[in-house]
């Protein structure tokens, strides 16, 4: 089974589409595979998987780790469907401050990779999400940051103005409070 990796605007962060079979007892996919992946410059070592799921409405991000610990995801949705966002956080990228927002669903087995420098979200799209990432570190709390999901700066488009939050999502801080003591800085 091979891989297509499309290119977003945001350098690195890439779309991946897998091949996949599909019959009446279900379907098989090969989700990941290292040296196909390596074959497309995607050559990154995955140590924590994590699975989580959301119901209507919940949106949970931008979650990023800073670089003491830096976090990258492939990301994908195994049950019902998400509007997955990548942020770039990386001051002095070309592309700051912007975003790409792809829907990932357990019909288009489609999966995203956020590496690091940049914030990930997502928002549910349908009743029930269960989303399924394999991380290239370790779960770190003093490392992890966030940025708020309603920026007015970042103007996500997300798919309804009033999310399901945790408590700690509703206080993340503004991009301009990120700026004081940013994350990450563009590397040329």
């Amino acid at each position: 089974m091979d891989i297509t990796v499309t290119p977003t605007s945001l350098e690195g962060v890439v779309i991946i589409d897998t091949d996949f079979f599909r019959d009446d007892r279900g379907f098989f996919i090969e989700v990941y595979h290292k040296e196909r992946f390596a074959q497309h410059g995607l050559d990154y070592d995955f140590v924590q998987d994590n699975h989580s799921r959301s119901g209507a409405k919940v949106l949970r991000g931008i979650h990023f780790q800073d670089m003491t610990a830096p976090m990258g995801k492939l990301v994908r949705c195994t049950v019902g469907s998400i509007l997955d966002v990548a942020v770039d956080l990386r001051v002095g990228s070309p592309t700051f401050a912007q975003w790409v927002g792809i829907e990932l669903s357990a019909e288009n087995m489609r999966q995203l990779m956020v590496p690091p420098g940049f914030g990930h979200a997502f928002a549910t799209l349908s009743e029930v999400a269960e989303v399924h990432y394999k991380c290239t570190g370790l779960y770190t709390p003093s490392s992890e940051g966030s940025v708020r999901w309603d920026d007015a700066t970042l103007a996500i488009e997300w798919p309804y103005p009033d999310p399901v939050l945790s408590a700690k999502d509703a206080a993340a801080p503004s991009l301009s409070e990120y700026l004081q003591d940013p994350a990450f800085y563009y590397a040329t």
